[in-house]
């Protein structure tokens, strides 16, 4: 794409059978009703963070099951958005939204209801499966309902201020229903939200569809290899990298995902069409948005035990800790979907992980004291303004160029990068932070609670000592992974400001 093109997403859709594009309040709630979508399935990857201790208690989950309930939705999620673009595709990205919706509300009425780990596993995975049948389509019909320009532009802008936002805004919920209602509310606020959702799609403008089945082979092969991937890593961290069932889940792990790939060039309707990456473009962004999301879900776990383990705050208090987050999230969002009209993207991603950079190595001096109004809010603050500023740049230039017919896989290819990427990012980084919390103190983790129940305060100081700095290490690798994103954006996307006047026709391309 050269230097001075122009945002080629689908269609002049948003048009009625008529030709008349929907009023403004329609487009007011159908924007509602995408980013609400949006915003509650994104929460959903933080806001049981908080109430993990109150699970554990409550149900009797063990510490290796503990992390499933947050990675198995992650998993679900980003390993079968493709399938869910792909549905999209081939039966209607509103019939599909709709269904992804109505299944993700019960499975949060089921993990709300669960009374025990398995049927709380369970039903984190269902609420997996909703989400990769919604989230593509709700991108898609921002390309088909609203009309090319200003009003797509702003639609895009709040949808990838939900990206960011709705993770600070799950820690907030997370903290405030546990501590004042109970664990069981973080599910069943998901019900309200659903269902207010689903009664506003009539709102949304249906795309065409195009023939072709579902491709049920390459949905096992690839989900099943990143799931083995991401349990290869996180057993490597716990039971040593040559440990026998470590090896060969990463064997199992290399054979699935060659086979997927294998199976996407073969088949005739792939469920990842490899023509999507041909554009630079849309192939920049992806690695981009998989990078970003590596960094910044490991952020918010790693902050989250700082704050709880380390400084000792209440679940609402952490939950609250995170506002500076939100705030500098979505004025960053709202800022970079009004500067892509009149600057590169890459610029301006670039530079938005560039300040990520610095808040993610801010963060890296943190103490066993460090007060948070002069440390956590201004590192909160720059690293927020940082990743909203990149992105709304790769989330307009991941379905830049892309045909009307592949909308729902475009967009769903950007949703995957960025929950495998946390699911990865997560096992990576708190593989190192374990261990180089456990290399000034072996089991830093356990002897912290040991020091607690024991009130032996020394114990208590030195595990603190331990654990903060395993934090610190793996912010440094954030950092470092956020700073590769910039080089990535910088190198791969070329594509000019993404400006066009209402009404223009769009172009396409194969």
């Amino acid at each position: 794409m050269s230097a001075d093109s122009t945002i080629t997403t689908p269609a002049q859709a948003g048009a009625d059978a008529t030709g008349a594009a929907p009023g403004n309040r329609h487009l007011g709630i159908a924007l509602f009703v995408i980013a609400a979508a949006q915003l509650m399935m994104v929460l959903d990857n933080t806001i049981t963070n908080i109430a993990l201790p109150s699970i554990q208690t409550d149900l009797g989950v063990s510490d290796a099951n503990l992390a499933w309930i947050v990675n198995s939705y992650a998993l679900a999620f980003g390993g079968l958005l493709l399938l869910g673009g792909k549905a999209g595709d081939l039966f209607g990205r509103l019939r599909m939204f709709q269904v992804g919706i109505l299944i993700f509300t019960l499975a949060s009425l089921m993990g709300g209801l669960a009374p025990n780990e398995g049927l709380l596993l369970g039903a984190r995975v269902m609420q997996g499966v909703g989400a990769a049948i919604a989230a593509p389509s709700a991108l898609a019909l921002i390309t088909t309902t609203f009309p090319v320009g200003r009003s797509r532009n702003t639609a895009m802008g709040v949808y990838a201020a939900m990206g960011g936002v709705g993770a600070t805004v799950g820690m907030l919920l997370g903290g405030t229903l546990t501590e004042t209602l109970s664990w069981r509310w973080v599910f069943f606020i998901n019900i309200p939200i659903g269902l207010a959702v689903l009664a506003g799609t009539k709102s949304l403008v249906e795309a065409e569809r195009h023939p072709g089945r579902l491709d049920i082979p390459g949905a096992i092969t690839g989900t099943g290899g990143l799931i083995t991937l991401v349990y290869a890593i996180t057993r490597g961290g716990e039971h040593g990298w040559t440990n026998g069932l470590t090896l060969i889940s990463f064997a199992a792990s290399a054979v699935l995902l060659s086979a997927f790939l294998v199976l996407q060039y073969r088949v005739s309707d792939p469920m990842m069409p490899l023509r999507m990456f041909k554009d630079r473009n849309r192939s920049g962004s992806y690695a981009t948005m998989l990078l970003i999301g590596s960094s910044m879900f490991a952020t918010f776990y790693f902050l989250t035990l700082y704050m709880q383990l380390v400084l000792g705050y209440s679940a609402i208090q952490t939950g609250f800790a995170y506002l500076p987050f939100s705030i500098g999230m979505s004025a960053a969002a709202g800022v970079s979907s009004k500067l892509v009209t009149h600057f590169a993207p890459r610029l301006i991603a670039a530079l938005g992980l560039t300040i990520g950079a610095a808040g993610m190595f801010w963060f890296s001096t943190l103490g066993t004291d460090s007060s948070y109004a002069g440390h956590l809010v201004p590192a909160m603050f720059v690293t927020a303004t940082g990743l909203g500023a990149a992105f709304v740049p790769l989330t307009v230039t991941s379905v830049s160029g892309v045909d009307h017919l592949d909308t729902g896989v475009a967009s769903a290819l950007l949703n995957t990068a960025q929950q495998i990427g946390g699911a990865l990012g997560l096992a990576v980084l708190s593989t190192i932070s374990t261990s180089a919390a456990d290399d000034k103190l072996p089991e830093a983790a356990s002897s912290l609670y040991r020091g607690l129940a024991a009130k032996d305060f020394g114990l208590v100081s030195k595990a603190s000592e331990a654990l903060t700095h395993g934090y610190t290490v793996a912010f440094v690798g954030a950092g470092a992974i956020f700073l590769v994103g910039a080089v990535v954006t910088t190198l791969a996307v070329n594509a000019g400001k993404q400006q066009q006047t209402e009404g223009a026709a769009p172009a396409h391309m194969g």
